[in-house]
C-alpha cells in the first residue's frame, strides 16, 4: 500500500473542509511547503496536492504555490484542482507535478479527458 499525504490548498494555506464544504474550514497551517517537506521528511512517498480555490474557480489559482511544493521536496507531486482542459495539465506538469488529477472534467467530459490522458500516459 502507498499512502498519499494530502496538502489541500485555499488561500495559500493548508486546510481541511468539513463534508467539502468551503465555509466550514479547519486551517493546519499558513505554510504548504514546510508542510510538504514535513511529508516527505517523514518518508512519504509521494504527495497529493489539490488546489481548491482552483476547484472552485475551475482553473488553477495557486499554481506558483503548486511550483514551489513540486521544487521543495525529492519526492512526486500529484497535483488536482482546476484541471479542466490540456493548457491547464500541461502547466502542472511543467511546473513539476509527476502527475495531474483529472476529477470534474474526467465525469463532465470523458472524451476530452481520455485525450489528455492519451498526451501523458501515466501522468
Amino acid at each position: 500500500m502507498i499512502v498519499y499525504p494530502a496538502i489541500d490548498l485555499r488561500g495559500g494555506r493548508c486546510v481541511r473542509l468539513l463534508e467539502g464544504a468551503f465555509e466550514r474550514e479547519t486551517v493546519y497551517g499558513d505554510d504548504p511547503v514546510a508542510v510538504a517537506r514535513g511529508f516527505a521528511a517523514a518518508g512519504a512517498r509521494w504527495l497529493h496536492v489539490v488546489d481548491l480555490d482552483g476547484a472552485r474557480a475551475g482553473r488553477p489559482v495557486q499554481a506558483d504555490l503548486v511550483a514551489a511544493i513540486c521544487a521543495a521536496v525529492r519526492i512526486p507531486v500529484q497535483v488536482g484542482g482546476g484541471l479542466r482542459d490540456g493548457a491547464a495539465v500541461e502547466s502542472a506538469l511543467a511546473a513539476g507535478a509527476a502527475r495531474a488529477v483529472l476529477g470534474t472534467l474526467a465525469v463532465a467530459d470523458p472524451e476530452r479527458a481520455a485525450a489528455i490522458c492519451g498526451a501523458h500516459p501515466g501522468r
